[in-house]
């Protein structure tokens, strides 16, 4: 059974507990999601100043992503056996003094290092802030507040290489590490003021090989799938990173199901909600990323954009998101999941590939319009997804479930990114063939995408609305304050 302790002074009860953790969950994740996009922009900016050969500078980005993968699956045991405010407030400061170093780096040697150890505290903060969330909110609760916490994971993505283009361009490529040291400063302190802590009981003992296995299987699956693309899938790099990558996550099946509290409880799959919401979630992100990767991919290269305005082009599908999810919360109770995921991953099917007819000529504003309406498309499944996830999962084996769903997030959005550039790379073979001459082959890249999404609304039709009944319920209304009787006079 879990414990959870609060401090007894007046001002911490000055906050509502729930809302403590929705601000710590929300800037947690932005500044997670910010980072792998923010810096992605200024790389150009960095290889320059500090001398770096373009094969050199990309471990900037694929250290922290492997990091990342490492500590995710231990995140829930962390926060179950320490104590889920230590470790998130541990997390975030990790996080903010690396990019207080990573800002400060003189060499390509230092930024590297510095990454790394980024990624170890971006890799906690997501699922033990999600933790916190869903123990702090009932079910049924969780609907409403999924307008809220959907803002990181849809406006950072979006965001990242705009705020870094200005950067780059305006100031220097270390503000785009920078930039987190403030925000960072403030939530460890505001933190340590308001958040309660929380422990299980039954957290058990560390498993250090389900650690080793589901850590090392995930980053080099994901180097893998990075790396695909780019060097060729037959190559000895990928292919070696890749065989050994799911061996490891193979044998992390039975190294877990024969251990009496795993790190990654994979039994919990047999609940029939949690395992298919993972599956819709699987395809809802690689849809949603392979979208927001190759969009810029093709206002740079067939339309000659520059970073800045095709990032200015893309952010509407955040502002699509964030308009859907206000009222969707309000019609997920009375629709239920299956319907909205299905539809909704329908029409971003749909609008994806319409957007294989853009033209060279086609009008920016056009453009925005359909990717305003993917977001638009996408955001009933976000709503869903953190809505039902987690409806038949028990407070105790929470922290565990989020660390499951943060690594099928997490491959999800890779294996959207990696199959969206290796269609491309199959059509466009020679990278130098710009404008109207690729136009075909983006085309072809936009129908798969349509399609991963197509095959995700098919995949809702195996959600039950039933089985997310508890999340579906009717807030319980607060009892009206009793009214005093006057005194006789």
């Amino acid at each position: 059974m879990g414990t959870s302790r609060g401090g007894n002074s007046g001002a911490r009860t000055r906050i509502d507990p729930k809302h403590v953790v929705i601000v710590m969950h929300v800037a947690g994740n932005f500044m997670s999601a910010l980072d792998i996009t923010i810096v992605n922009v200024a790389l150009p900016s960095i290889g320059r100043s500090l001398n770096a050969t373009s094969s050199s500078i990309e471990w900037v980005v694929v250290g922290y992503l492997l990091s990342l993968a490492m500590w995710i699956p231990a995140s829930g045991w962390f926060g179950d056996r320490f104590g889920t405010k230590r470790v998130y407030l541990t997390a975030m400061a990790i996080f903010t003094l690396a990019s207080a170093m990573c800002g400060a780096a003189q060499s390509l040697d230092q930024l590297i290092a510095a990454r790394v150890l980024q990624g170890v505290g971006g890799g906690m903060l997501t699922p033990v802030s999600s933790a916190m969330l869903y123990r702090a909110y009932p079910p049924e609760e969780r609907a409403r507040i999924a307008r809220i916490i959907i803002i990181p994971t849809i406006v950072a993505p979006a965001s990242g290489p705009i705020l870094g283009g200005l950067f780059a361009d305006h100031l220097t490529w270390r503000w785009v590490f920078f930039v987190n040291v403030p925000i960072g400063i403030v939530m460890v302190l505001f933190g340590i003021f308001f958040l309660r802590e929380h422990r299980e009981a039954s957290a058990g003992k560390f498993d250090a090989a389900g650690f080793v296995l589901s850590g090392g299987g995930l980053a080099l699956l994901l180097y893998a799938l990075g790396k695909g693309p780019r060097s060729g899938w037959t190559s000895t790099i990928v292919l070696t990173t890749a065989a050994f990558g799911l061996a490891a996550l193979i044998a992390l099946v039975f190294v877990e199901l024969r251990h009496s509290r795993p790190m990654l409880p994979l039994r919990m799959l047999r609940d029939r909600l949690f395992r298919a919401v993972n599956i819709v979630s699987f395809f809802t992100f690689s849809a949603f990323f392979g979208f927001l990767f190759i969009v810029p991919q093709f206002l740079q290269d067939a339309r000659g954009e520059s970073p800045l305005h095709s990032g200015l082009t893309i952010f509407p599908e955040a502002l699509g998101v964030l308009v859907s999810s206000q009222f969707m919360s309000r019609l997920y109770p009375r629709v239920g999941p299956r319907r909205l995921m299905s539809y909704g991953l329908f029409a971003v099917a749909t609008t994806i590939y319409i957007c294989s007819f853009i033209a060279i000529e086609t009008n920016t504003w056009l453009i925005r319009l359909l990717v305003f309406a993917v977001g638009f498309s996408v955001g009933p499944c976000m709503v869903c997804v953190q809505a039902a996830a987690f409806a038949t999962i028990s407070p105790a084996d929470t922290g565990r479930a989020t660390a499951i769903f943060n690594a099928q997030r997490q491959v999800a959005a890779a294996v959207g990114v990696a199959l969206m550039a290796t269609v491309l790379a199959a059509q466009l073979p020679d990278a130098s063939v710009e404008g109207a001459a690729s136009l075909g082959a983006f085309r072809t890249v936009f129908r798969v995408g349509a399609l991963v999404a197509l095959l995700g609304a098919f995949a809702a039709q195996i959600i039950r609305d039933a089985d997310a009944a508890p999340s579906m319920r009717p807030r319980a209304k607060r009892p009206a304050k009793e009214v005093k009787s006057p005194a006789p006079a």
